[in-house]
Order: structure tokens, then C-alpha cells, then sequence
């Protein structure tokens, strides 16, 4: 369950053990989402985050233990101080305030320094063995979830958000083109991935990047990760900066694909993310009141289109995300 508010002082100073004496401040942040409400504390010199999340959401019941298999293997995350299962609360190191996002008007040369150091952290969780991640996680990405992706963006997004009703036959060649996608998507690889890698889940704390909100993670191909990082919606890259990084990344990586095929594969996989996060945008936007997820559409719908165009494979996915653009009046 989560716990009113006025709850989690009570909770967090008996999993802390800390005495009548010791002085806690609680602080709610703004930081709230995935059925799960967060809080800053402070005991002494010491600052902690505080999560208190919902067990019906099963991602939510496997973070501490993926943090802790995380950081035993060398990937940046916040260091888990306590977590107590019955009450439903994870209590970590705090990283500040300070993320991707934070940076996003930065100088390239700032910026560029700051995405190669995730790249090497994404790197180093890309190449972990998957057979020997001893760790509960979601169930890795299959047909199936690829197949939900593409109808919530329909669903959410082309139908409810954008208003557009595509017809039988348009819809039937427009399934077959998606299918098609996931099929090369599934056939790329499989490896452990983050799963929401974007730019407001990278803390930076002393100029080192740190993973938060991996929750999700999961086995899927490598590409989905990196075309979540570098076609972030919240963020603006031009071409050719998010060409440098993705070259950065395979040439790290020590990566045996051809590049030809590894860059059509990253923008193939970019459009199957982009209609998951822009179905996510008009579910949360229009069904749960989370209206600022609204905001990020325009920038979403056009990273679509662009994704579309380079993978040169997806006319039909393309022609849609125009479709869309007209209707919402967008430049």
C-alpha cells in the first residue's frame, strides 16, 4: 500500500532506528509516478530518498533487489540503505537534484561529455551476461509486448488523442508493417536493458551519471535502449550530435554489426519506442490528469517521423504520424 503522508515519518524513523532524540526532516517531492510517492530525509549530516510504493504494480516490487544486483556489478545507482517489504518502503542514497534533463540547454561539449559517461554505464549493463543475472525482473520483451506497444499507441494516442480513425483495410496494412518491425526488433539480440533510459532518469552527482527508475528492466534488444536515450522526447538533439553518440556507443561496445544495418536498426527500434511513449503520453495525459505529459507530443510525434523517414522501412507508420500532425494543427 502507499501510506498517507502523515505516515511516513512514523515508518521511516522505526526502519532507520532512530530514537526520540534523533531529528528527522521529511520533505514530499515532486517526483511521483509508477504508483509510488517520494520524499527527502534528512537525520544529522545525512540525506536520504524515501519511496513508498504500491505492490500492485509488480516492477515496483523488484527495484531494491535490482539496485543491489546493479551496483554489485559495477553500474552506478543509488546505493540502497534499507528496505522494508511489509511496509512497502525503499530508503536510498540521495543524488541531488541534478539530471540529464537539467543539462539540456547546456553546451554540447558539457552535454557530450555527460551522455558518453551513461553510454559507458548502458554499455557495461548491455554486456553483462543475461544468463547469469541471479535478480527477479519483469519478463523480457516478446511479440506479445511489442504487440501491446503498437496497440496503446493506436489506441491512446492515434484514436483518443489525435482523434483519427483509420479505416479497416489502412489498419490491417498498417498491423502487417508493425508486425513486420517487431519481428526485426526481436531478431537484433537480447540483452539485460534499462527499459526507460531517458534523460530524467540519469542523476548526475560530481559529474558521474548515475541509473534511477530501473525498475523495469528487463531483456530485450540493445537498440530499444539506445533509441530511448537518444530519441528522448524531453530532450533535443540535432542529427548529427545524436549520430556522434550512437557511434560512440558501437565503437565502445566493440559491437560486430554492420554499421549500416546497426543505424537502421537503432531507428527502426527509435519508432517502435516513440508510439510507446506517445501512447503513454495521451493514457497519462487524458485518462489519468497528468496533463504535462501533453507537452511533450509535439517532439514526440516528430522524432516519429524522423525515425520513420531514416529507417526507410516504414512508409505506412510515417504516413500516420503525418496523419496525426495535420489533425493536431501541429507546425
Amino acid at each position: 500500500m502507499i501510506f498517507p503522508d502523515n505516515e511516513i515519518p512514523g515508518a521511516v524513523r522505526s526502519i532507520l532506528g532512530l530514537g526520540p532524540g534523533d531529528r528527522l526532516e521529511l520533505t514530499a517531492m515532486s517526483r511521483r509516478g509508477s504508483e509510488r510517492n517520494f520524499f527527502r530525509a534528512k537525520v544529522k549530516s545525512s540525506s536520504f530518498i524515501v519511496v513508498n510504493y504500491s505492490p500492485g504494480r509488480e516492477e515496483n516490487l523488484y527495484f531494491a533487489d535490482i539496485a543491489r544486483f546493479l551496483f554489485s556489478i559495477g553500474v552506478p545507482v543509488p546505493e540502497i540503505i534499507a528496505h522494508d517489504d511489509s511496509r512497502h518502503i525503499v530508503i536510498m542514497r540521495d543524488l541531488g537534484d541534478s539530471d540529464l534533463w537539467s543539462y539540456r540547454t547546456s553546451p554540447w561539449e558539457l552535454r557530450r561529455a555527460l551522455y558518453r559517461s551513461s553510454l559507458e554505464i548502458v554499455c557495461r549493463l548491455h554486456r553483462y551476461p543475461a544468463g547469469k543475472a541471479a535478480v527477479k525482473m519483469m519478463p523480457g520483451f516478446s511479440h506479445d509486448v511489442y504487440r501491446w506497444e503498437r496497440d496503446y499507441f493506436r489506441e491512446n494516442f492515434v484514436r483518443d488523442f489525435c482523434s483519427l480513425e483509420l479505416d479497416p483495410p489502412d489498419s490491417a496494412r498498417l498491423e502487417e508493417e508493425l508486425k513486420s518491425l517487431s519481428e526485426r526488433i526481436a531478431a537484433s539480440g537480447s540483452c539485460l536493458i534499462h527499459r526507460d533510459l531517458q534523460s530524467q532518469n540519469v542523476m548526475v552527482l560530481n559529474s558521474q551519471p548515475y541509473l534511477i527508475d530501473f525498475q523495469g528492466m528487463r531483456t530485450g534488444s540493445f537498440f530499444y535502449d539506445l533509441a530511448s536515450f537518444l530519441y528522448d522526447p524531453y530532450v533535443t538533439f540535432g542529427d548529427e550530435e545524436r549520430l556522434e553518440l550512437l557511434d560512440y556507443y558501437y565503437g565502445i561496445s566493440g559491437c560486430v554489426l554492420d554499421w549500416p544495418y546497426f543505424t537502421r536498426m537503432f531507428n527502426e527500434s527509435a519508432a517502435q519506442r516513440l508510439m510507446q511513449s506517445l501512447g503513454a503520453y495521451g493514457f497519462l495525459g487524458l485518462k489519468k490528469g497528468l496533463t504535462s505529459f501533453l507537452e511533450h507530443i509535439p517532439a514526440a510525434l516528430e522524432n516519429l517521423i524522423n525515425a520513420c523517414g531514416k529507417s526507410g522501412e516504414l512508409p505506412l507508420l510515417q504516413g500516420t504520424a503525418y496523419r496525426c500532425r495535420e489533425k493536431l494543427k501541429l507546425p
